[in-house]
């Protein structure tokens, strides 16, 4: 199917394709430059939005509580931002994470995770499990239920969040479902999609690359620990949703990782949204199947989390 007309006027800009920057150019200057093309879906009112910081010894981690109402002990979705683990931030995901908490009636803690390349692996995923640990503690105070947890990410974020469920489900922490959108998930960059879309549209090979080494660091995947979800052992993984972008370079391994979950959870659906480009809930463009997408994944986590 060919690329949806709605995001025509996007793909004609070459400012919208993603390609690894100049070296001379700072990382701050380009982390500012990408966040501010990060448009934003429709962002609903909600009962409460609050900003936070979790506190470890040697660093602060801001996240942002989304409440669609203030009453009762609501369930959780911790929420990992996109942006190649180096750019992106609370805001950029901010209508995102907005239309999940009322989508879902579900309490979304979005984690400003550290980036990269100065942090590398396992450090956002790190973070995420502090902020967890930290939500299960304090759950009374802050009127959330520790038993109902969802994990969801979007493209670099979805990697952090499936490292985060493998840890979690590990230590015997109840991750009830985990929701993926065009996630990233294998560094080998080398699937079909990746050559049929190597030049974009938006996300190229050439930027993906340079993404997984940023993350990873010189080691590459060979990085001591870390976590390739195209070969760990997936035993014990909660049921999942993945939205994949027809038109998409991370489009085939978001399929694979799927086919191989599906043989140790039953409970996992995989669309391939047809006509869809690389990031697309965060694009600043409205179509059937954006909706669709953000509906079906809202009620699949929402039913999961349901007491």
């Amino acid at each position: 199917m060919p690329i949806d007309p709605c995001f025509a006027d996007l793909i004609a800009d070459p400012r919208n394709t993603v390609r690894q920057p100049p070296a001379h150019v700072p990382i701050e200057k380009v982390r500012q430059a990408a966040d501010r093309a990060m448009a934003q879906m429709a962002a609903p009112d909600l009962a409460s939005v609050v900003n936070c910081i979790v506190s470890e010894t040697d660093r602060d981690i801001p996240i942002r509580l989304y409440r669609p109402t203030v009453e009762g002990f609501l369930p959780i979705i911790m929420f990992c931002h996109g942006g190649g683990w180096v750019w992106g931030s609370l805001d950029t995901h901010d209508g995102l994470c907005r239309n999940l908490a009322a989508r879902t009636g579900a309490t979304v803690v979005s984690v400003g995770y550290r980036l990269s390349p100065e942090t590398t692996f396992p450090g956002a995923a790190d973070d995420v499990l502090v902020v967890l640990n930290h939500l299960r503690q304090q759950a009374a105070t802050m009127q959330i239920d520790p038993d109902r947890i969802a994990l969801c990410g979007d493209s670099a974020g979805g990697h952090i969040v499936v490292t985060a469920t493998l840890k979690a489900t590990r230590a015997g922490v109840p991750i009830l479902h985990l929701g993926l959108f065009y996630p990233a998930l294998d560094p080998a960059c080398d699937s079909d999609s990746f050559h049929e879309f190597a030049e974009g549209p938006v996300l190229t090979k050439d930027a993906m690359t340079w993404f997984w080494s940023c993350y990873l660091g010189k080691a590459g995947a060979e990085t001591p620990g870390f976590i390739n979800p195209m070969q760990v052992d997936l035993s014990g993984f909660p049921a999942t949703t993945i939205m994949a972008a027809e038109c998409d370079v991370l489009r085939d391994e978001a399929r694979a990782f799927a086919e191989r979950l599906i043989h140790v959870q039953p409970n996992v659906v995989f669309r391939t949204c047809p006509g869809m480009i690389h990031g697309f809930l965060s694009l600043a463009t409205q179509s059937q199947t954006i909706e669709g997408s953000m509906d079906e994944m809202s009620r699949r986590i929402a039913r999961s989390l349901k007491a």
